[in-house]
């Protein structure tokens, strides 16, 4: 790539299977060249030492992408020995909510023991790698949706440590998530990807975000979560039928809103989960068809299925991770 394009800025990552405009593939690599008339592309990339530096690391990737007119941050980052919602937090912290964060966690096809970003210093398992987009006319849209349906008793978190999952109503967590899996939890922690968690605040109430098991711990009971839980809160099983994930996928598209109609050439960059991959099957590639469907053919379709997804809830919100969600970022100048 540096010797096909020796001025062009590197950015990416391993994945769970790609998109492109062909569909959705596997074990292959997709690029996309990408040419932007008057707009400024910035980067940064920082290794993150542990789980507990993500937070930091945020930080530290965000820091050299500050600019007035910064328009939006794309995100590369590891999908294992992470804490995705802290990551996020801390690029926050830097860049405040008016700028969108938008990417995901790399993937290794469901295997969860070493994923890879691409950046400045090449191919690595700790590095973090972020794009800032700057320019006034930089138009940058985003949106995202699930598509999944709670089943059984909300349980309540009786103790968490930021995204590690102890305790379900004094019980060890894993022990009751045994118990729902039935057969399926001979495979964990891969299976876990067909039955996220719903969080629910401590009034019961959803607050939009769903939760995706990355790791288990046998010994102490505990279940790895792709992102920060609330201790006091209530978590609730979720599941999807490829109609219902399709359904959120076009929803995702419809939330980009305005950008959608932009003129060409627009890019979507479209970061879904695994989980909802593994959930559609052959199918999958419907999810990407609805979307293009709703954004046009004319507009360039690239991106990955994830371990967690990072995208605004609506403008002006804090960015988020999400997990088993559809986000679509689309880029135009104008």
């Amino acid at each position: 790539l540096r010797a096909a394009f020796p001025s062009a800025v590197l950015a990416g990552c391993s994945t769970a299977g790609e998109v492109s405009m062909a569909g959705v593939g596997e074990n292959g690599i997709v690029v996309t060249a990408v040419h932007l008339a008057q707009a400024r592309i910035l980067q940064a990339s920082t290794d993150l030492a542990d789980m507990a530096d993500s937070h930091d690391a945020g930080r530290r990737v965000a820091a050299p992408l500050v600019a007035d007119d910064l328009r939006g941050v794309l995100v590369f980052g590891q999908g294992v020995a992470i804490n995705g919602s802290a990551l996020v937090a801390g690029m926050s912290d830097i860049l405040g909510n008016g700028v969108p964060i938008c990417g995901g966690l790399a993937g290794d096809n469901g295997a969860f023991r070493r994923t890879l970003t691409l950046g400045p210093s090449g191919v690595s398992d700790r590095a973090i790698v972020a794009i800032g987009l700057a320019g006034e006319r930089l138009h940058v849209g985003h949106g995202s949706f699930g598509g999944w349906e709670p089943f059984g008793p909300a349980r309540r978190v009786t103790r968490c440590d930021g995204n590690i999952l102890y305790e379900l109503d004094g019980a060890p967590a894993l022990d009751i998530y045994k118990r729902y899996l039935g057969k399926y939890a001979r495979d964990l922690p891969a299976s876990g990807l067909l039955f996220p968690f719903a969080m629910l605040g401590e009034d019961l109430s959803a607050v939009g975000l769903i939760r995706t098991i990355l790791g288990i711990d046998e010994e102490n009971g505990s279940l790895t979560l792709a992102g920060e839980i609330i201790e006091g809160g209530y978590l609730k099983l979720m599941h999807a039928s490829t109609e219902a994930l399709v359904d959120g996928a076009e929803a995702a598209a419809h939330a980009v809103g305005d950008a959608a109609r932009l003129p060409p050439p627009t890019l979507a960059i479209l970061v879904s989960c695994v989980g909802r991959k593994l959930a559609m099957g052959e199918r999958v590639d419907e999810e990407v068809e609805a979307v293009a469907d709703v954004l046009g053919q004319g507009a360039v379709r690239t991106g990955f299925y994830s371990y967690g997804e990072i995208s605004p809830f609506t403008p002006g919100v804090a960015c988020k991770l999400h997990n088993q969600t559809m986000t679509i970022t689309l880029l135009a100048e104008g």
